[in-house]
């Protein structure tokens, strides 16, 4: 589950300019660039060993020669699932292929970027939650709403909010104790910034779910979770981000129901022959 070559491509835009021109290098020539030593790239890239070394560690390896072994090693195993851009004028059989590969990529990068130590804290923290506020902007909204939804059937207390003005005027009445899940995957939008300078004021515990790298939003967290997206020309970039977020929120949704089983059970069962009655009958 490392994921070397998304880690680069996802911090891309949060890299120091230097450290920008040897990223764009090694995901154009990723082949070239692992039998290099640190100094025939620093030179090819015309920067320095340092600024290799800075760009190893902004990507979570301890240095060149870790990168290069984890990118070696997905290279040689690299995925079977291959798409390409979706353009005007493709025929109806391409686009479901490529929408589908593209969902798929999604879900395996996504995998492929788990800390599972991270993972693991956010769990603790949901399972001893008092309250569970969820907190997106946009399309985030909608996967915050999806995850209330799911912890609902758990007796968990939550909240979903998308409007701004609402997220503040809960967020001031969290406390120690509770847990706010905020969804952006730039981690810079200016009204979930906003939201979570008030949760870190109420000492309540911030989690965040970004893209990888470095953002406003995933430095000021508790707890940092990434997701990734493959996004083609046409797609709307909301799209591939979304299901990187779902697959987050039924990860964490499916470990807290499996950890606190015997005390949801009876919820469990309860929330599902409730929703059973909404179903219409059928002769």
């Amino acid at each position: 589950m490392s994921g070397c070559y998304i880690r680069i491509k996802d911090s891309l835009k949060s890299l120091a300019p230097k450290e920008q021109k040897i990223a764009e290098f090694m995901l154009d020539f990723p082949e070239e660039a692992i039998n290099m030593s640190i100094g025939e790239l620093a030179e090819t890239c015309s920067t320095s060993n340092a600024s290799v070394v800075r760009l190893c560690k902004s990507v979570g390896y301890s240095g060149f020669k870790e990168l290069c072994k984890v990118l070696s090693e997905e290279l040689t195993q690299q995925s079977p699932i291959v798409y390409e851009e979706i353009n005007p004028g493709d025929s109806l059989e391409a686009i479901v292929k490529n929408v589908s590969m593209s969902n798929m990529k999604a879900i395996e990068s996504t995998f492929s970027l788990l800390d599972m130590g991270m993972l693991s804290k956010a769990v603790d923290a949901l399972c001893a939650a008092s309250r569970i506020d969820f907190y997106g902007v946009g399309s985030s909204g909608l996967v915050a709403k999806d995850a209330s939804n799911k912890f609902l059937r758990i007796n968990k207390v939550t909240l979903a909010i998308s409007d701004p003005h609402e997220q503040i005027l809960s967020a001031t009445s969290l406390k120690e104790g509770d847990v706010a899940v905020l969804f952006s995957y730039s981690g810079e939008t200016r009204d979930t910034l906003e939201t979570a300078e008030l949760v870190k004021g109420s000492k309540a515990t911030l989690i965040t779910v970004t893209k990888f790298g470095k953002s406003s939003l995933s430095e000021m967290a508790d707890i940092r979770l990434f997701t990734s997206s493959s996004e083609a020309m046409i797609r709307s970039g909301p799209m591939g981000s979304r299901i990187g977020q779902l697959t987050m929120v039924d990860m964490l949704y499916t470990a807290v129901s499996s950890r606190l089983y015997e005390q949801i059970k009876p919820y469990l069962d309860k929330t599902r022959l409730v929703a059973q009655r909404k179903h219409a009958r059928t002769k």
